[in-house]
Order: structure tokens, then C-alpha cells, then sequence
């Protein structure tokens, strides 16, 4: 099988998929390395494909709901064993955290793909974060990072800002 042609079954692989796939699986599925599945990624984002790296695996942007809905950037400031705290109150109040970013002074911009959209998927992503060895970006900028967080209106992204206001997670 050609690259082209893994990259083509990959794409279509991760089209059909609700889920994210991890690069380790479709690694073992076309029985290449990691790092080929990541470079395959790579070249397939350059060609304009919508394909997210999340903590869970690759997914295939769709103009799913999460698009359409209302949307607002959260400037936060926390340490890291009030993330599930913060996840929590996002959630609570019918949010969904898209993504993390970090103004870095040298790289510039940082911006990683959560989709954190459930208390279990917050429960998940905080596991992982307390069993890596690697650091969360936000320790790059001294714990402060931005959200952007996606709600089925405007007067819930209101509610969610005031109790992130509230609770002293807003920077």
C-alpha cells in the first residue's frame, strides 16, 4: 500500500468514526509507526482536510452542532488541580470546552483541540493530565490560558461566565 493510499483509507476511516482514533490504533491497523500516522495527519491538514489531534485521537471535523453554536473565549487563570473543577463548571451549565490556547512570548499563539463535551470526558482528560510526565501548556504562561467553550445560547455562555467570575477562574 502506497502513502497516498493509507492516507485515503485513514481519511475515510476517520469520516465514518464519532469517536476520535487513536494514532496508536490506526498505526496497528496499517501496521506502520506512530510517527507515520503523525506525518500522515500532517500532510492530510495540509491538503485541507478538517482533522483534529484531541487528547483521545484524531477526528474528522464535521459541521456538527458544535459549530453552530454560540461561542465565546474565556481568559482563565487556575492551578492544575482546579482543571476538573473548571471543566466541571463549564459543563454543568451546558457548555462544551473546544479547545485550549496559550500566548507564548516566542512561539506565539498555541492552540491544542480539547472537545471536552461530558463530565466523563473531563474526567478522563484530567486522569491522563495526572499521570503524564509532561507539564499542561498552560504552566508555559504561569497558569494562564484561554477557552474557547461552545453553549446552546448566549445567556448560557453568560451563566458559565459569571460563575468562572465567581469562582476566581477568570484572568
Amino acid at each position: 500500500m502506497t502513502g497516498e493510499e493509507r492516507r485515503n483509507e485513514i481519511l475515510q476511516m476517520l469520516k465514518v468514526q464519532n469517536v476520535p482514533l487513536s494514532g496508536t490504533a490506526l498505526a496497528a491497523a496499517f501496521h506502520v509507526s506512530r510517527q507515520v500516522i503523525v506525518q500522515d495527519i500532517a500532510l492530510m491538514r495540509a491538503e485541507n482536510h478538517d482533522i483534529l489531534s484531541t487528547n483521545r485521537g484524531y477526528l474528522f471535523r464535521r459541521g456538527d452542532s458544535a459549530d453552530a453554536l454560540p461561542k465565546r473565549v474565556f481568559s482563565v487563570r487556575h492551578t492544575t488541580e482546579q482543571v476538573l473543577e473548571e471543566f466541571m463548571i463549564i459543563l454543568d451549565l451546558g457548555g462544551k470546552i473546544l479547545d485550549v490556547v496559550v500566548e507564548h512570548a516566542l512561539y506565539g499563539q498555541i492552540r491544542v483541540d480539547l472537545l471536552i463535551e461530558s463530565a466523563r470526558d473531563a474526567r478522563e482528560f484530567y486522569d491522563k493530565l495526572l499521570k503524564s510526565k509532561d507539564n499542561p501548556l498552560k504552566v508555559l504562561t504561569d497558569d494562564c490560558h484561554y477557552h474557547t467553550v461552545a453553549a446552546p445560547s448566549e445567556k448560557l455562555l453568560d451563566l458559565i461566565e459569571q460563575e468562572l467570575q465567581r469562582r476566581g477562574f477568570l484572568h
